[in-house]
């Protein structure tokens, strides 16, 4: 790509971090170390760091569906992700928004759902009324969805224990209408190893990695969903862009480093070039 041209784009539709280790954050620097220019709709403002969330303010729906087409409309993109959503009326406005800029499975740009429902501190992100227009709207819009093993849960009432499990969840996941299911198995603390599944509806497709013994977390399930949604926007197919995924994250997972009282970010500085002094 010459200095001059213009690199391929990715929207987030996400909540903000103030920690800055999750949320949009964590996709926009992403999105920036794996070449994709980032978009961006905010859902909600959350009032958090290492020990929890403390407040959160939700973004109107019409200004999250106003800042998708806004963006689509003029500067377009090539692929496009969710985080936390915030209330079944915002995921109703994205779904909308969505379809009106040609957003989804089976559209011209690719539709990454990362069905965000709880922090990594165990708080609530929405209410039953969310979670089920989560269901009912976004997953039969997805070409991919990246949960981890609670939010299988809550989708589908599996409690995934083995790699079995994540075989199961995967089949029941894909039920729900996504193009592919990517199960992540993070929280699969008694496997030694960290080895994700993806899912087509015919055929499940290992992606391992390493497991590794670090306390620092905070934004890993954010920047695989925003790097596989950076391969899908650089023109990868769904299964080179999940293998990305798993590559991005398990180097950001293996850099991670300490910050605040409690679990600190994963980090995306592995992907930068040494300075040249």
């Amino acid at each position: 790509m010459s200095q001059n041209a213009s690199p391929p784009a990715a929207l987030t539709i996400a909540g903000s971090d103030s920690g800055g280790a999750a949320g949009l954050q964590a996709d926009l620097r992403t999105f920036l170390t794996c070449g994709v220019h980032g978009l961006v709709a905010v859902t909600a403002v959350t009032v958090q760091n290492t020990l929890g969330v403390h407040d959160r303010s939700d973004i109107p729906a019409r200004i999250v569906a106003g800042q998708i087409e806004a963006v689509a409309a003029d500067m377009g993109m090539q692929a496009a992700k969710t985080g936390m959503l915030a209330s079944a009326e915002i995921i109703e406005a994205v779904a909308e928004a969505c379809d009106r800029a040609e957003i989804g499975r089976d559209s011209k740009v690719p539709f990454v759902v990362d069905p965000v429902a709880a922090s990594m501190h165990g708080h609530p992100l929405f209410d039953a009324a969310g979670l089920a227009a989560l269901r009912d709207l976004l997953l039969p819009r997805a070409a991919v969805i990246t949960p981890n093993l609670d939010e299988v849960r809550l989708l589908t009432g599996i409690e995934v224990t083995d790699r079995g499990g994540m075989h199961d969840a995967a089949v029941a996941l894909k039920e729900l209408g996504p193009k592919y299911v990517l199960v992540k198995s993070g929280h699969l603390t008694s496997d030694p190893e960290c080895v994700d599944l993806l899912y087509d509806g015919r055929e499940f497709v290992e992606l391992p990695g390493p497991r590794f013994s670090t306390p620092h977390t905070h934004g890993a399930g954010d920047a695989m969903a925003s790097a596989l949604t950076a391969g899908l926007a650089r023109g990868m197919p769904v299964p080179e862009a999940a293998r990305f995924g798993k590559w991005f994250v398990s180097n950001a997972v293996a850099n991670s480093y300490p910050m605040g009282a409690k679990v600190g970010p994963v980090s995306a500085f592995w992907r930068l070039a040494p300075e040249d002094r």
